[in-house]
């Protein structure tokens, strides 16, 4: 579930900054790409593809979770 919140989480941010639609970077935006790249790197640090973690996404799905 953690790891489901943070894959959105990581999508969400470039599209909000998508709509912005600023040429020019000033310190905010600077700020919402390191926090995109931290998202993402949490994400990844996360990303646990053993057959522990295959098994229990099966079971997630066969109980619609």
């Amino acid at each position: 579930m953690l790891r489901k919140t943070l894959i959105g989480f990581a999508i969400l941010l470039p599209m909000m900054g998508g709509l912005a639609a600023c040429d020019d970077q000033g310190p905010a935006e600077e700020a919402g790409e390191a926090l995109d790249e931290a998202g993402e790197d949490i994400g990844n640090a996360f990303d646990n593809s053993g057959p522990m973690e295959d098994a229990g996404e099966e079971i997630d799905d066969a109980t619609g979770n």
